[in-house]
């Protein structure tokens, strides 16, 4: 049986095409002042074209910056607080727990850190009880993420209850939740030297 070898060529239609992917997807303006200034050999002038390839559109596209929090920090504690949940880790605490469940004041920017085996809700309800007693002041908004754990109904319903407004961030956006990433990953380097 004898084979043959065939060789095929992309061929694109526009020559202003290839010299702008030669180039790394650059924009057709400096192409022509390479041209103008001979810079590269063999450049033509290019022509402005009248579309855009998907990947110069995709390139140009930028996230928004997220705004600033307010100047004006908190009045008094628990006006403010922010959970999250870190986990699974990789070598469980002394009571098995692999999950490790934060509570941050805004205001006093103290954290309450709990290892957990089971569900949010199962640490919640002590926490509010002891910080609402010890400091005499009540959880005015709990900020989480959307994650199950915090939205269950047991959570939203002991919230409406107790007066407590549930704030969240949107999802896959940790830098909403500044608080709390930073102070995860505090525990996690801390965690090393332990």
């Amino acid at each position: 049986m004898q084979m043959s070898h065939v060789n095929y060529q992309a061929k694109v239609k526009d020559e202003n095409w290839i010299w702008q992917l030669r180039f790394g997807q650059l924009i057709f303006g400096s192409l022509n002042l390479f041209h103008r200034k001979g810079m590269v050999k063999g450049l033509p002038l290019i022509e402005k074209l009248d579309n855009l390839c998907g990947k110069c559109i995709l390139g140009k596209q930028h996230r928004e910056t997220f705004p600033t929090r307010k100047s004006i920090r908190e009045k008094e504690p628990f006006e403010i607080v922010h959970l999250g949940l870190y986990g699974p880790m990789q070598t469980p605490s002394i009571g098995d727990s692999h999950y490790v469940l934060t509570f941050i004041d805004e205001y006093l920017r103290k954290t309450w850190v709990y290892n957990i085996k089971g569900e949010v809700f199962e640490c919640f309800r002590p926490y509010k009880s002891l910080v609402e007693k010890q400091r005499g002041h009540y959880i005015k908004v709990l900020t989480t993420y959307r994650g199950g754990e915090y939205i269950s109904n047991d959570v939203l319903q002991f919230c409406r209850e107790h007066g407590i407004h549930k704030q969240f961030t949107t999802r896959y956006m940790p830098q909403q939740n500044g608080v709390v990433e930073r102070n995860n990953r505090t525990i996690m380097e801390m965690k090393g030297v332990c």
